[in-house]
Parts: C-alpha cells; sequence; structure tokens
C-alpha cells in the first residue's frame, strides 16, 4: 500500500506543468501544511481544505488542492441521461416516434446547450421538401 509521500509524488508528477517545481519541493510543503492540522480538527474534504490552505504561503498545495476540488467524483451524466429518458416516456408515453423521442431527450440532456433561432432556420433550409408552399 502506497504511502503518503508516494501519493503527493504521483500527484505532483502528473501535474507538474500546473506546479511548476519539483516533485521533492511539492512533498515538503504538502507535509509541512498537513502539519498545520496536528492537534486540531482536519478538514473533511477538498473544498474545506482548499479554504484552509493559505495561496502565498503555501502555492503548490493550494494549486493541488483546486485541481483535487474540481475534479468530477462520479459519472453523473450517464445517470442523468437514463433518469431524463425515463420522464420523457413517463410523460409523454408511446405518443412520439422514435426519432423525436431521440431528439427531445438530446435537448434535455444537453440543456446548457445555447441554440439561436437563426441556427435552427438554417439547419432546416439545408433539407429539401417533399411539398412546395408556395
Amino acid at each position: 500500500m502506497p504511502n503518503r509521500e508516494e501519493n503527493i509524488k504521483s500527484l505532483a508528477e502528473k501535474y507538474s506543468e500546473d506546479l511548476q517545481c519539483s516533485s521533492d519541493s511539492v512533498i515538503g510543503e504538502v507535509l509541512t501544511w498537513t502539519q498545520k492540522f496536528v492537534g486540531t480538527e482536519k478538514p473533511k474534504n477538498a473544498l474545506e481544505a482548499l479554504i484552509a490552505c493559505n495561496p502565498l504561503i503555501f502555492p503548490s498545495t493550494y494549486k493541488l488542492l483546486r485541481i483535487i476540488a474540481t475534479l468530477p467524483v462520479t459519472t453523473a451524466s450517464s445517470e442523468r441521461s437514463f433518469s431524463t429518458l425515463k420522464r420523457l416516456k413517463t410523460y409523454l408515453r408511446n405518443t412520439i416516434g422514435e426519432n423525436r423521442l431521440n431528439s427531445l431527450a438530446l435537448l434535455n440532456i444537453h440543456r446548457e446547450m445555447i441554440l439561436t433561432t437563426d441556427e435552427v432556420l438554417n439547419d432546416f433550409a439545408k433539407d429539401s421538401r417533399k411539398i412546395r408552399l408556395l
């Protein structure tokens, strides 16, 4: 089982471009920072540790904690897409075709994407119509 210094060293090597210092100095800095919590309550998560870290005194530790705090912990995107599809099917039942259901599911899953009306109209204008309206 790897010890704490080996874990810190592997993190320092992985994010060496962001830290811009040697892995030995990062190990020393993180171990010095952890001495701050001897005899006191330790941070419960990466965000609390990030708040407790002074970026002027411990810049490499602060950068590592910021990276750790922003890393995704779960794969919620697949879970979200399945629950969205279930909700859509429950709401709409089987009253629409599969193409429309897939399109609605994609719109709901990727709702953070912003579409303008011009983009949608241009996309529809590319397809040739079977019926002439005018």
